[in-house]
């Protein structure tokens, strides 16, 4: 009997020894916690998108108790977000600039056509490993749905071979922004304005063989925006969003139809 118990009592006395060393360093090497960060924490979202520029909400939320951070840089958390982290900061009301993602490309399958069959992975970033991916032109969109699947707030749907958002359903988390391979897509501030949703960057007369509404860098809107709101740089119409007033008189004269007004 005794050699039984004698083992057994040496290795509960080294699980109990063990149990309190554990116990002790626990305490003694335990990180402070940061209140105030765990407060801001719990205002945020969760996405752990990164749009705010730190390694998630953690990361944020302890950059906004040290005072490293501003408020309103939380995007799928909007403006209420940034109100409530404003009011326990102490900092008051935070003005945020509403974004939302955009593509900009209107190359469906009605506007342009395949220059081959791609039968290998459902993938933008694959495909477009094999000569700029199937689409005619070599700016578009694959349709492939990279940016489906980044999307935590299921705000893109792939329709007739092209990425399209839903705006009201968007959190400007940038995730998408970052899955496209083309970088089709980019976050604009919701507001009035003009948008080119073309990235096509050819010479008109090639952007016109593969594409019904590629912008070809005609320079109509340039002469018709007022606001000098509109440039092009390497065959394309870019608006600037700052300039932009919205009055639509660029879309309404846009002979290829890729402005539109948002």
């Amino acid at each position: 009997m005794d050699a039984i118990l004698f083992p057994v009592l040496i290795v509960a006395g080294i699980g109990l020894l063990a149990g309190l060393i554990l116990a002790v360093a626990s305490i003694v090497m335990a990180v402070p916690k940061d209140e105030k960060a765990e407060a801001i924490q719990e205002l945020l979202p969760g996405a752990n998108c990164g749009a705010c520029g730190y390694s998630g909400c953690s990361g944020y939320a302890a950059a906004l108790s040290k005072g490293e951070a501003k408020p309103g840089l939380c995007a799928p958390g909007g403006p209420e977000t940034a109100k409530a982290i404003g009011k326990l900061l102490g900092s008051g009301d935070v003005e945020m600039e509403q974004k939302v993602a955009l593509v900009y490309c209107l190359g469906s399958q009605d506007n342009t056509t395949d220059k081959m069959d791609y039968d290998g992975l459902s993938s933008c970033a694959a495909a477009v490993q094999l000569a700029g991916g199937a689409s005619s032109c070599r700016f578009g969109c694959l349709g492939l749905g990279d940016c489906v699947k980044a999307c935590q707030y299921n705000a893109i749907t792939v329709c007739n071979g092209v990425a399209n958002i839903d705006p009201a359903a968007c959190k400007a988390c940038g995730q998408c922004v970052s899955a496209c391979p083309k970088g089709l897509i980019h976050l604009a501030p919701v507001k009035p304005q003009a948008v080119v949703r073309c990235s096509n960057c050819d010479k008109g007369a090639a952007t016109t063989k593969v594409c019904k509404v590629g912008c070809i860098g005609c320079m109509k809107c340039v002469k018709t925006c007022e606001a000098g709101a509109i440039r092009v740089e390497n065959f394309h119409a870019i608006v600037d969003p700052e300039k932009c007033t919205g009055c639509g008189a660029c879309a309404e004269t846009c002979p290829r139809h890729c402005i539109i007004m948002f």
